[in-house]
């Protein structure tokens, strides 16, 4: 008969925890995530959706196990400044990610020095995200060296794109903070800005980031988030799902059923 369990000894971890920015790319890679653990390897998964820097202090502290979304090096700079030494990063999930300020194509500038020239035409307003987003950092830094005469507004991202279909649909002038991938660049003809003074950096990675001991407590979970990769074909058809009205795990679900070959090159 096997001994009785040391009760000293931590039980093995059954329930994932995993944080997200309510971003449309997380949302879609989270959720993918979520639908791979609990499916294919049998854990339970908990996903929690978090501003940006309660979602790297969760992970540093291990109060969360990982998360799918570090847009490095530049958009989470700040963030891995603080808690890069106490957390690991597991690998790139996606390439060629940028932010910026984006506006739609019939809108007649080109950089973001132009603005100022038209800034009745954009009310004054640049529509942002939530705070605390490593891109509304990087436009506060924007409109200082462009020296901006707009007001950047705190929203959501469902706000701030329910505001850009608005002003498409009535033929006016937006602009929005803005990133790639996300489903916005399907639905509508849209284009960063030119940014000549590099203040969004140059084209991103996400990463995938855990708490430290992670990968010794679920090697199989760690095995399959660092072999996570997506393209943009593939991220954007689980994000255009969400944003026809799928529930999150649903469209991940759908799409993994329709791609098992793509799940299984992650698993092994």
């Amino acid at each position: 008969m096997d001994p009785d369990p040391d009760p000293d000894v931590d039980p093995v971890v059954d329930t994932i925890e995993l944080g997200y920015v309510m971003w449309a790319c997380a949302e879609a890679s989270t959720h993918l995530a979520q639908a791979v653990i609990m499916d294919e390897l049998g854990y339970d998964v908990r996903v929690t959706p978090l501003e940006v820097g309660g979602m790297y202090s969760g992970i540093a502290e291990g109060d969360l196990d990982a998360q799918t979304t570090a847009w490095l090096p530049v958009t989470h700079q700040e963030y891995m400044d603080t808690y890069g030494d106490q957390v690991d990063d597991l690998g790139v999930l996606y390439e060629g990610a940028r932010i910026g300020l984006v506006v739609p194509a019939y809108v007649d500038i080109d950089s973001i020095g132009e603005l100022n020239d038209y800034a009745d035409q954009f009310e004054g307003r640049i529509t942002g995200i939530d705070g605390g987003a490593g891109i509304m950092m990087a436009t506060e830094r924007a409109i200082e060296e462009y020296d901006l005469e707009l007001e950047l507004l705190e929203s959501s991202d469902m706000a701030m794109t329910a505001a850009l279909a608005d002003a498409i649909m009535a033929d006016e002038w937006i602009v929005v903070t803005g990133w790639a991938p996300h489903w916005k660049f399907a639905r509508y003809e849209l284009k960063f800005l030119e940014d000549p003074e590099g203040v969004y950096g140059d084209v991103e990675r996400i990463h995938v980031i855990a708490r430290q001991g992670f990968e010794a407590d679920v090697p199989d979970v760690a095995n399959f988030l660092g072999n996570f990769f997506l393209d943009d074909e593939q991220i954007g058809a689980v994000m255009g799902m969400i944003a026809d009205g799928e529930e999150p795990l649903d469209a991940a679900r759908q799409w993994i059923a329709e791609n098992e070959d793509v799940v299984q090159g992650w698993l092994n």
